[in-house]
């Protein structure tokens, strides 16, 4: 491919370290396809042993030759130190000890040796986390989060108010002895009962139905009982009808300005202000969220039944919106503090799962997308990402200073050992050679623990290690080319071989040298067409010709119908969410203007003990990570299914987010301890829904509180890391003044401190985050960070001709941020009037020239308009005198 290397330069490397050494200039291309800069100062030296070595290992930094030679369809002429190396690999090894007194007695030898040592040396000692990133937690989990601790009373109450109905209708028997003929009549008697005035007493039978969703528990033996309980009585419920019941109380209950302003004029807002708020909303929360989860065991009726409660909360039959935009509006009316008693955390959820059930989760969007390609006539997706990045493994996050300096004296301690260790080796006294301080030029991969200078038949024997993964070959990705990059490629070759530019023609190869002719060839290979830019070049189309394409024809997909309905009031939905998050963030301090998101979680006696108030504060620690799981997951959610739907669509809500300032806002969340975070123990496993309701309750004390549970990580936790960083790289992915902002705002260390968490697909996202704004970090940065740059290589999907890792591309030129906005608000809005404004087409609306036709048109008239026809003709007609010699009078 494009790689004819007629000679080979060391930029800057002494003749005697170009012998020794591989400058990775023996890996250049021409300025084309590898994107490697020919800049002699941008010129990083790695020893060539350990890259030797790690051919044989598949180690990243082996990566990097072996993609060098693969792209260049095998026409590479190795580089001289290379062809030595791949001839004799003992003698040149020999050659390098030889020649290390050398190296050593280099005051600048040292200084580049220890500035690789401090990030890409070590490991910190974290645990491998057995994490599986899904849609949601398991259902016992997702169940159990609906409930504060504080309302664990309430479970006693529900339960008492049930049995008191129940028993005055049903005389001798339990509700799960009862057929479905009996219970059916028995659920009209209470859907009944809700429409009564009395507000307590439609408070006492709401409490009575959130029984049944419980899973009547007090007549299980099990949690499983429970659960099965719960499943049967919610399908019952919903066809019922109690849904719709329970959604006109809640809109009542949501208009209800006597109870908002109470709550306005209330010192301090506890549970008890938002008591039928919580009963009606735990109730449409066990009904969404066991109704969306489908079991194995299901009956044919409730699959029937999912399907048309999933239509159901998709389509505007709600005053003529989406169940959704109800929820929007309540957090909406929430943080502008005018229903400031509204139980946040329950709503949040509701919300996500609303949304979650009627757009669909992940592995629905990656199905959708297939269907999306293949109707637009697009090849297939390269690979199934989802499975990509379920069968990564983690590796190994750089060091502490600590840790550095323990490796480094152990250096000393042992250098003479392990040199003549090293040395018998290689005259066959040993049968495996021992590790050398080289070794530590090793990479943060999974196969970092390995020894680069063992030889074939020690591998075997580490295989068993924890970091090696031997199931990877290669990298995981499939390379991709954008239009874009193929285009760029051929101007920069037709510039410098024939003196001019074709435009965007990529077919005419005249003139060019053969080389070229196969990095065109192979840059097309690798093309990959979104459908993002297929609905761009549609629009333009659109816009350009709108009599001659006519009018879209728009599909009315549950992720457009929410579009619309979000519309009007997206910028408010936007900042009411990231204020929420702002509120929950670990990293935010207390302030007095700010929002109270504990409305649902204080009771009304504030603890007097400190068992008490350890629980409390256990409760509010737990309360505000939920939120951050349901703001995380509903925000990502959206982003992905508005992406697919219309990239304009996802482009206006990630343009909001970007003004309401979402950027600082996740790096402030991640500039903490993150692994105390994700390991952090707020919970009290007794106190969960349903263990607490089955089983008799332990006494709790300080030390059980303190200990917490045993997990090894919080899965909602560790969730709502992912989620955001997919956020950040969904915001930031091929903005250049919005990777800007991740520079200003100093991101590098803070994502860096994210790598100590050893979980792949966190770390993937991290290095994204790292990789596209590493071109603006600057040499010393990538020279002291060569552990880092050396995971990107390994982990990360790679662009052709992305020269990522020098910063000599076109696009690291001095940026614009208000340019690059505009240039897009403008793209968002035409769409935006073109599509969804019903009057901007009245310019060419055909108009009606006959005068018995246009008073014969059916106008619309308001409902009192016959009340006061006739006082308006009286005042307007009648009283009026009528010059009827003006109508004789000439104009």
């Amino acid at each position: 491919m494009a790689v004819a290397v007629s000679e080979v330069r060391h930029g800057g490397c002494s003749p005697s370290s170009a012998r020794d050494t591989a400058c990775l200039c023996d890996f250049k291309t021409s300025p084309s396809l590898a994107g490697i800069s020919n800049d002699k100062q941008d010129v990083c030296v790695i020893p060539v042993q350990p890259i030797r070595a790690a051919v044989r290992r598949r180690a990243p930094l082996s990566v990097w030759q072996r993609t060098s030679r693969q792209r260049s369809g095998a026409h590479i002429p190795a580089s001289p130190a290379m062809q030595q190396s791949d001839d004799a690999e003992v003698p040149a090894l020999n050659d390098l000890n030889n020649n290390s007194s050398k190296h050593r007695s280099g005051a600048q030898g040292r200084d580049g040796f220890r500035n690789q040592q401090k990030d890409s040396e070590g490991s910190m000692e974290s645990p491998n986390l057995e994490f599986e990133y899904g849609d949601t937690d398991s259902l016992t989990a997702e169940l159990s989060e609906l409930y504060s601790y504080t309302e664990e009373p309430e479970f006693s109450l529900n339960r008492d108010y049930f049995e008191e109905d129940f028993r005055s209708h049903v005389k001798g028997r339990r509700w799960v002895e009862l057929s479905v003929d009996d219970q059916r009549a028995y659920v009209m008697r209470l859907l009944d009962a809700l429409e009564v005035t009395d507000r307590e007493k439609r408070l006492k039978v709401a409490r009575a139905i959130l029984y049944l969703a419980q899973g009547v528990f007090d007549e299980c033996d099990t949690e499983a009982d429970v659960l099965h309980w719960s499943r049967h009585n919610v399908f019952l419920l919903y066809d019922m009808g109690i849904f719709t019941a329970l959604l006109e109380l809640l809109s009542m209950e949501i208009d209800n300005n006597q109870a908002c302003s109470s709550a306005v004029r209330k010192p301090a807002i506890s549970l008890a202000d938002s008591t039928e708020l919580r009963v009606l909303l735990s109730i449409m929360y066990l009904m969404v969220e066991t109704i969306r989860v489908e079991m194995e065991d299901d009956r044919p009726e409730w699959r029937t039944a999912r399907e048309a409660f999933k239509t159901e909360l998709g389509s505007p039959l709600y005053n003529g919106e989406p169940f959704a935009l109800l929820l929007f509006t309540m957090v909406t009316k929430f943080c502008s503090m005018s229903a400031p008693h509204f139980p946040m955390k329950k709503v949040l959820l509701l919300l996500w799962k609303t949304v979650l059930f009627t757009l669909g989760g992940f592995e629905e969007l990656q199905a959708m997308k297939v269907r999306g390609r293949e109707k637009l006539k697009l090849p297939p997706l390269p690979e199934d990402s989802i499975k990509v990045v379920r069968n990564m493994r983690a590796a190994s996050p750089p060091a502490s200073a600590m840790e550095l300096i323990e490796q480094q004296q152990q250096q000393k301690r042992g250098r003479r050992s392990r040199r003549s260790a090293f040395v018998d080796s290689l005259e066959g006294d040993s049968p495996f050679a021992k590790k050398q301080p080289l070794v530590k030029q090793d990479s943060l991969d999974t196969y970092n623990e390995r020894d680069p200078f063992k030889n074939d038949d020690a591998r075997d024997e580490e295989d068993d290690g924890e970091d090696v993964d031997s199931g990877i070959e290669g990298l995981p990705w499939a390379p991709k080319v954008r239009e874009k990059d193929i285009e760029h490629f051929l101007e920069t070759s037709r510039n410098k071989f024939i003196g001019f530019t074709l435009g965007n023609d990529t077919e005419t190869l005249v003139g060019l040298p053969r080389p070229i002719h196969e990095s065109v060839k192979t840059l097309k290979q690798h093309k990959y067409v979104s459908i993002a830019e297929v609905q761009i070049k549609r629009e333009e189309e659109l816009q350009q010709c709108p009599m001659t394409m006519g009018e879209e024809e728009v599909e009315e997909t549950p992720a457009e119908i929410l579009y619309v309905g979000m519309l009007p009031s997206l910028s408010q939905y936007v900042i009411a969410l990231l204020k929420l998050l702002l509120a929950a963030a670990p990293t935010s301090k207390a302030k007095t203007d700010s929002i109270n998101i504990l409305a649902d979680v204080l009771p009304e006696e504030m603890p007097i003990t400190v068992l008490q108030s350890m629980k409390l504060g256990i409760d509010v620690n737990r309360h505000k990570e939920i939120i951050v799981k349901a703001i995380s997951a509903l925000l990502l959610l959206l982003l992905k299914h508005f992406k697919l739907n219309h990239i304009y669509q996802f482009e206006y809500v990630s343009q909001h987010l970007v003004f309401a300032n979402c950027i600082p806002l996740i790096l402030k969340f991640f500039n903490q301890n993150i692994m105390s975070y994700i390991s952090a123990k707020n919970s009290i496993c007794v106190l969960d829904f349903p263990h607490c309701v089955v089983h008799e309750m332990p006494e709790l004390t300080a030390e059980s509180l303190e200990a917490g549970d045993s997990n090894q990580f919080c899965w909602r936790n560790l969730f709502s890391c992912i989620n955001l960083l997919r956020i950040l790289n969904k915001l930031t992915k091929w903005k250049h003044s919005r990777t800007m902002m991740l520079v200003v705002f100093k991101s590098a260390p803070i994502l860096k401190r994210a790598l100590k968490v050893k979980q792949a697909m966190m770390q993937l996202y991290v290095l994204k985050l790292l990789k596209i704004q590493t071109k603006y970090l600057g040499r010393q940065w990538r020279k002291s960070n060569m552990k880092t740059m050396s995971a990107i290589y390994q982990k990360v999907r790679h662009r052709l001709n992305d020269d990522w890792a020098y910063g000599n591309d076109i696009d690291a030129r001095p940026w614009d941020f208000q340019a690059e906005e505009c240039a897009l608000r403008e793209s968002i809005e035409k769409f935006n009037t073109r599509r969804y404004d019903k009057n901007q087409n009245s310019e060419f609306a055909p108009v009606d020239n006959c005068l018995q036709s246009v008073l014969g048109q059916r106008v619309e008239l308001p409902e009192d308009f016959h009340y006061s026809y006739e006082m308006w003709l009286e005042r307007e007609v009648f009283s009026q005198p009528i010059q009827w010699e003006g109508l004789l009078q000439s104009q």
